[in-house]
């Protein structure tokens, strides 16, 4: 039996979120985190894809090219969940 290839689709902010995510995963003990070997070749293929897959990660503006990625990605504060203070509530 065949083993079909899954696609995941990602934007470009997610893309640049989760390889950033992904790299500094990668940067400690990955025993740490996961405790299946078997975890490991997977992060590693599809931190070598978006590696290759995102220019923008060598740009001199990286971290502000992440950080606006960041920002766009972050729910918006729900106006009607949020804690107003000093109100009757």
């Amino acid at each position: 039996m065949e083993d079909p290839e899954i696609i995941i689709k990602l934007t470009s902010d997610e893309a640049l979120v989760l390889s950033d995510w992904l790299e500094q995963v990668q940067m400690t003990d990955l025993s740490l985190l996961v405790d299946d070997a078997a975890v490991w070749a997977p992060l590693h293929r599809i931190a070598g894809t978006l590696d290759k897959s995102l220019p923008g990660i060598f740009a001199a503006d990286y971290a502000e090219r992440l950080e606006a990625a960041r920002r766009r990605l972050r729910p918006v504060p729900d106006s009607d969940t949020t804690d107003h203070k000093g109100s009757d509530a």
